[in-house]
């Protein structure tokens, strides 16, 4: 039996960033591009009250939700797999908590900036480079780019894109992205580097296997393979799609091939279409 469970799913990964201010403090000092000089010193977790009632069945997230001590706003996503969908709940979330503020009665420039950062375990983007992992939309002004608003601010890390390069560092942002990444139901040893820092070695322990009740843990299973189910169903889409696109490519090619006169038979053989879809176009 495995020694530690998957911290992606909805239980474990709760445990740990919804029950304990420090290790999401961390997190986000370690993952949000803040500002320079604008460190998180403290958090208060608090309940996700701005959201009609989270689909985490069906679309596999997990929200925990917290402010600082200077009043700014931090929403934490777990993603397990990506649909078009997700970007505009990731801002809508954002903007919620951003507008719950003048409900409190706060003016508009006492507004503080919102945060939004969600971990997918999936490919979102199709962006490459040095940092593809890593995506950050600002509301910014086209003509002027360096002016950067943080009012809200949407970070999307996909860690199936992540991968260490160097497995010694020490970087708090390396850890926890290993620590995500790396750790699951297959972990049988981990890397003294993640068990030397304490914010991680304690996320290590609220992983643990035997820390968990076998109603936890019956939990924990119909969670994981909900995730897995809803991602082989994801994949069939994708790849369903694909071979559609590729069809759809295959029928354009070949009209233009058939008005500049080429014979049927080597637009068939050219394009992979029968005949008889040829004939159709």
């Amino acid at each position: 039996m495995s020694k530690y469970l998957n911290p992606k799913v909805d239980l474990t990964f709760k445990k740990i960033f919804g029950e304990h201010p420090n290790l999401v403090k961390s997190l986000l000092n370690a993952l949000l591009p803040l500002p320079e000089g604008m460190t998180i010193e403290k958090v208060e977790i608090i309940n996700s009250e701005n959201v009609p009632e989270n689909p985490a069945k069906k679309y596999s997230i997990v929200d925990v939700r917290c402010t600082d001590n200077k009043g700014r706003g931090f929403i934490v996503e777990m993603q397990s797999y990506w649909n078009k969908e997700f970007f505009s709940r990731t801002l809508f979330n954002a903007a919620s908590m951003y507008t719950k503020q003048l409900a409190k009665g706060n003016p508009f420039e006492k507004l503080k900036e919102v945060y939004a950062l969600a971990l997918v375990n999936d490919e979102a983007f199709e962006y490459e480079g040095d940092n593809g992992y890593m995506q950050e939309f600002y509301i910014t002004n086209k003509n002027h780019p360096k002016d950067i608003r943080h009012d809200l601010s949407l970070i999307f890390i996909e860690l199936v894109k992540y991968k260490p390069i160097d497995r010694g560092s020490r970087a708090i942002k390396d850890l926890w992205l290993r620590f995500l990444t790396e750790i699951n139901e297959q972990t049988e040893q981990v890397d003294t580097v993640l068990l030397e820092n304490p914010d991680i070695s304690q996320a290590l322990n609220i992983v643990e296997r035997s820390a968990y009740s076998d109603a936890d843990l019956y939990v924990y299973e119909d969670a994981l393979l909900e995730v897995m189910t809803q991602r082989n169903s994801m994949k069939n889409e994708r790849e369903e799609g694909r071979t559609e696109g590729v069809r759809q490519n295959a029928l354009e090619n070949a009209k233009r091939m058939k008005t500049k006169g080429f014979d049927f038979q080597t637009i068939a053989d050219i394009t992979l279409l029968s005949v008889e879809d040829i004939e159709k176009l």
